[in-house]
């Protein structure tokens, strides 16, 4: 999503240009190049992919909307699968119409993951809940915090669900660094995404993450936590930026990579 602006195989060959050696890919531009397209041309080119996004949106009440839910992570673990990535990335969604009740929400997310979890299991897919920022509790994702993520996913075997680690969504909340070395021990820190917070924020707040080192967020220092807590998987950079989706993507691509080298390397 960083550099959406390029077709697959642009990115792949950008990728392969600057030496990167991973990418987290999301399922609509999967879809629009073709799913199994997409995993001949990644897997011909050795590229990794790390994560595919996105899952979740587990929070509805009404049945029919929420076998619809169901029935479209099951497609995703899928879309997982034969990519060859092992995590899943969860947004867990907002509140429904009308609720205002966020304790339900919760555990309307719980008893979906304990349909998805074993079902992923199958087929060599870990999920991964994400805690976005606050802002987004009410329309878009109801786990605003590392701790409610990890009381949801410890509900379950950790190869079955764990939690993603942004920067961008939990950098302003002081327990977060004792959480991810809970994380840690607990082996579910699935994987780890950087972004950084610039303001103001955009319109909307959705494309409102900053290039890396242009915000508040020390990225060593939680690359320190993460790392701490035992963390070795490969690191995300997810920017969802107006700014940058309308440059040219491989000048994009290129600032990305070095500024992860001066910031977090």
């Amino acid at each position: 999503m960083t550099v959406k602006q390029l077709s697959m195989p642009e990115l792949v060959d950008a990728c392969g240009e600057l030496g990167i050696p991973g990418v987290g890919l999301w399922r609509a531009p999967v879809r629009s190049y073709g799913l199994e397209r997409t995993a001949k041309l990644v897997r011909e080119a050795g590229l990794t992919v790390t994560t595919l996004c996105r899952g979740g949106f587990l929070t509805a009440i009404d049945p029919a909307e929420r076998t619809k839910a169901l029935d479209d992570n099951r497609l995703a673990v899928d879309e997982a699968a034969t990519l060859g990535t092992d995590t899943l990335v969860l947004v867990s969604g907002g509140l429904p119409a009308g609720s205002k009740d966020l304790h339900g929400a919760r555990e309307r997310i719980a008893d979906a993951l304990a349909e998805l979890g074993p079902y992923a299991e199958e087929r060599g897919v870990r999920l991964a809940v994400e805690p976005l920022h606050p802002m987004y509790a009410a329309d878009r994702c109801v786990v605003s915090t590392l701790t409610q993520a990890l009381d949801l996913a410890e509900r379950f075997p950790a190869h079955q669900v764990g939690v993603t680690v942004d920067t961008y969504h939990i950098w302003w909340d002081d327990r977060a660094p004792e959480q991810i070395a809970r994380a840690g021990a607990g082996g579910r820190i699935h994987t780890f995404q950087l972004a950084d917070w610039t303001t103001p924020l955009p319109e909307g707040v959705l494309n409102g993450r900053g290039q890396l080192g242009d915000g508040s967020i020390d990225m060593r220092e939680w690359k320190a936590y993460v790392e701490a807590a035992g963390y070795t998987g490969p690191i995300e950079v997810e920017l969802f930026n107006d700014g940058l989706w309308a440059r040219d993507g491989r000048e994009v691509l290129a600032e990305t990579a070095a500024r992860f080298t001066q910031h977090a390397a």
